[in-house]
């Protein structure tokens, strides 16, 4: 890969949080060329997942700043480490329902408002996909959120589409539908609001206790048989989470959010997701148990997957973070993924394979039973669903 030396550091700009505007962003605006390969000190980065910026594999240029440049302009005190604030561009897809057929995910179609996430989940699988908007899977993937403005209309539109066969959406896939941003924007919430005046079912899936707001839709649509919600809990240590998936909502306020949705009758189950082999495995029993002393009714769990570049952040991260687990935790990675850390084979990328995979599955079935959480989800309904004009109610903008 050819490599571009710059006098001084620059990057692409984009809109800061406090001015998103509808601006185009597409392949080849936004291109490799403002790849940083330095690592931003740590100091600046509180409440990120990682520092690191890697090259993009699709990009044939990757640029590097000139080191002796950068050294004589932090001399003469022209120079300082930009702080990564996040930034907020709009997407202008034309569609908004993805249909899955992978076997393994559980749902069939799904809605993403948003394209990243700041929550930063080091783990996050979802990462390598920043890479086709011609950014990183690092640091880009937390702060260069892509967000889709006219996704309740687009919703509305496929809904109300005459060949449109009511069928559950899962409200995940590849971001937190609930990340920080939604809490200003409302996104999310209008597409719920959307599905609720179709009556279409939905499943929604998050790590925020932001789904606490939208109690009130989720309530009125499980009355109908028409929604269940998960919350992702990976650890119950405050400590380690806070460094894992820094700025998504502590365990503790996780587990409240699964006591609030069901006490207002909404079905809720935990995934302990992902099960990272030497680090949290050992949680499994107390997760189950926390999340049924909350009001879970379900649960279901994910053996870490670590697809394309997230391998090495992930790594990386382990060694910042836990340098004497760092290879404990790697090569049990391995042994679940035939000698790899990572095998995509469908049907058994989400639990792995080998003695490892077996015994966490005997772990989590076991502790399942033990915290009465071993029935499955409820089906959802799609005998309410009605067809409306997406455009004369517009219920979900107010």
């Amino acid at each position: 890969m050819p490599r571009i030396l710059l006098s001084g550091a620059r990057r692409q700009g984009c809109l800061p949080a406090n001015r998103l505007r509808r601006t185009a962003c597409h392949q080849g605006q936004v291109g490799g060329y403002h790849r940083r390969r330095v690592p931003t000190p740590l100091s600046i980065l509180q409440g990120r997942g990682t520092p690191l910026d890697p090259p993009n594999r699709f990009e044939p240029l990757d640029l590097e700043p000139d080191g002796d440049t950068l050294e004589h302009d932090r001399a003469e005190g022209g120079l300082t480490p930009p702080r990564p604030a996040t930034r907020y561009l709009h997407d202008r897809s034309r569609s908004i329902v993805v249909h899955n057929d992978s076997p393994d995910v559980g749902f069939e179609f799904s809605v993403n408002p948003y394209r990243g996430c700041e929550h930063g989940c080091i783990y996050c699988y979802a990462r390598p996909g920043h890479e086709y908007l011609g950014w990183s899977a690092g640091l880009d993937f937390e702060s260069r959120i892509m967000v889709k403005l006219d996704a309740p209309r687009l919703l509305a539109r496929e809904l109300a589409k005459p060949g449109w066969q009511p069928t559950p959406i899962a409200f995940a896939g590849v971001t937190d539908v609930y990340q920080p941003v939604e809490r200003r924007l409302g996104i999310t919430r209008q597409c719920l609001k959307v599905c609720r005046d179709f009556r279409n079912p939905l499943s929604v899936i998050t790590k925020s206790a932001l789904i606490q707001r939208d109690i009130d839709l989720l309530a009125e649509m499980a009355r109908r048989q028409l929604c269940i919600a998960f919350l992702s809990v990976t650890t119950l240590d405050n400590d380690l989470s806070a460094r894992m998936e820094p700025r998504a909502s502590a365990p503790r306020a996780r587990l409240e959010a699964v006591r609030a949705l069901a006490s207002a009758g909404i079905p809720t189950g935990v995934m302990v997701a992902p099960v990272v082999p030497g680090l949290t495995d050992h949680e499994i029993p107390r997760i189950l148990r926390a999340a049924a002393d909350a009001g879970a009714s379900f649960a279901g769990y994910i053996v870490l997957r670590l697809p394309y570049a997230v391998k090495a952040l992930f790594s990386d991260w382990l060694a910042r973070h836990f340098p004497d687990r760092r290879e404990k935790v790697l090569n049990r990675v391995r042994e679940l993924r035939r000698g790899k850390l990572n095998d995509p084979e469908f049907r058994t990328r989400m639990r792995g394979q080998g003695p490892w995979a077996e015994q966490f599955k005997v772990m989590f079935d076991l502790s399942r039973r033990r915290a009465g959480l071993d029935r499955p989800p409820p089906q959802l309904s799609t005998e309410h669903f009605r067809q409306i004009d997406p455009i004369q109610p517009m219920l979900w903008d107010s």
